[in-house]
């Protein structure tokens, strides 16, 4: 069965995948890095991944006299972390969604082959009008249940012009004006019901969040935010 997702799930597919994706972000000037919104302590983490692989895949590839299944577990183990950190940070979301995205960068990040491959069929040129009807329940220890849908759905879904849905948010005393105002951090998720973990530092403050529809292949036809959503953070 051919691999499907965007980071490979094998050694054999890992390998050129860390080490060519690291050397990526590094690249140019400013980094890619920097250019597609990847903070330095995580470009550091995927630096991290990439040196700790390639003297254990040395032995990996050396059948007769190093390859063990020990090895084989460590290569795995480091290929496992990196996939949970994306999961955890959102890196390829957000290298896709971010507004300096080239086509070179999705290649470059196997993006494609994800969400991306899903949308088939041909977009209308023209911007989503659709608001993202959102709520946003608080747990505990700074968890968020969110559920999305658009009007005329019950349940959470992504509306069929979009892939994901975008979400901006604040930790703060004052609600921002806009899902575009300076100082609030986007993410954005391939699925309508998910969680956010902010912290439990955060508790007795109040989580700002906007939400609108958002198309990773055509980021320019991204829809209107939704109102502010204002809850307490318990």
């Amino acid at each position: 069965m051919s691999d499907t997702t965007r980071i490979p799930r094998n050694v054999e597919g890992f390998n050129p995948y860390i080490i060519n994706t690291n050397n990526y972000l590094l690249d140019g000037e400013p980094t890619n890095a920097d250019r597609l919104g990847i903070l330095p302590a995580e470009s550091d983490k995927w630096t991290g991944f990439a040196t700790e692989w390639p003297p254990l895949y040395l032995k990996y590839r050396d059948k007769k006299n190093n390859r063990t299944t020990l090895i084989k577990d460590k290569l795995l183990e480091i290929l496992n972390k990196c996939v949970e950190y994306d999961q955890e940070n959102h890196i390829l979301d957000r290298i896709a969604a971010s507004p300096n995205v080239m086509i070179a960068d999705l290649e470059a990040f196997n993006i494609k082959k994800g969400v991306l491959q899903k949308q088939t069929r041909t977009i209308s040129l023209k911007p989503i009008d659709e608001a993202v009807v959102a709520s946003v329940k608080s747990l505990d220890s700074g968890i968020f249940a969110i559920k999305c849908r658009h009007s005329g759905k019950t349940r959470a879904s992504i509306f069929s012009e979009a892939n994901t849905v975008q979400y901006a948010y604040l930790i703060g005393d004052k609600a921002p004006a806009s899902g575009d105002d300076l100082g609030l951090k986007k993410e954005v998720s391939t699925k309508a019901s998910f969680r956010l973990k902010i912290g439990a530092d955060n508790t007795e403050k109040h989580l700002y969040t906007y939400f609108r529809w958002y198309n990773t292949v055509h980021p320019d036809l991204a829809g209107p935010w939704c109102s502010v959503i204002t809850t307490l953070i318990t």
